[in-house]
C-alpha cells in the first residue's frame, strides 16, 4: 500500500512527577497546518519515566488519528529517545531483558510505544528541558497543572 504524506506534524512531549514515585502528569503539544493541539493527563502514583513514556504514547496515538503525515517527536527525555531509537532493538532480541539480563523496566509502556512507533514512523529529536524552547516549556506547564490537580 502506498502511503501519501500530506503534511508535517511536529509534537513536543513531556512528563514528570512530584516525588518518584508520586503524583505525575504527561502532556504533548502538536503543531500541524498552523493549528496547535494540546493534550495532557495524570496518574496518582507513578514515576517520571512512565509519564515521559505516556506522553509520547499519547502523542503518537494522536498522530495516527491525524492521517498520513510526517511526524517529528521532540522530547526532553534521553531515556525515551535512546530507548526507542537504540536500546529497544536489543531488548526485543533478548526477550525484554537488558544487557545485564534484568527485565526491562516499564515493559508494558515500551511495548505500546514500540507498536505506535512502527506504525507512525516518526523522526525522534531531543531538546534540553527548561532551556527556553516555547513548546517544551508549554508542555512542562501542562504537566505541572495536571500534577497540581491531584496533589
Amino acid at each position: 500500500m502506498l502511503r501519501c504524506i500530506v503534511s508535517d506534524l511536529e509534537i513536543y512531549t513531556d512528563g514528570g512527577c512530584h516525588g518518584n514515585p508520586g503524583p505525575g502528569g504527561w502532556a504533548f503539544v502538536a503543531s500541524h497546518d498552523k493549528r496547535v493541539h494540546e493534550a495532557s493527563g495524570h496518574a496518582l502514583d507513578t514515576t517520571n519515566n512512565r509519564m515521559e513514556l505516556e506522553a509520547v504514547i499519547q502523542a503518537l496515538g494522536y498522530a495516527a488519528s491525524v492521517g498520513p503525515v510526517r511526524v517529528r517527536i521532540v522530547t526532553d527525555s534521553q531515556y525515551v529517545r535512546n530507548g526507542i531509537t537504540s536500546w529497544i532493538k536489543n531488548w526485543l532480541r533478548n526477550g525484554w531483558k537488558t544487557a545485564a539480563k534484568k527485565p526491562v523496566k516499564n515493559k508494558e509502556y515500551w511495548m505500546r510505544l514500540y507498536d505506535l512507533n512502527e506504525s507512525v514512523g516518526p523522526q525522534w529529536d531531543w531538546v534540553k528541558g527548561h532551556s527556553g524552547n516555547p513548546l517544551n516549556e508549554r508542555c512542562d506547564e501542562l504537566v505541572q497543572t495536571e500534577i497540581a490537580r491531584i496533589e
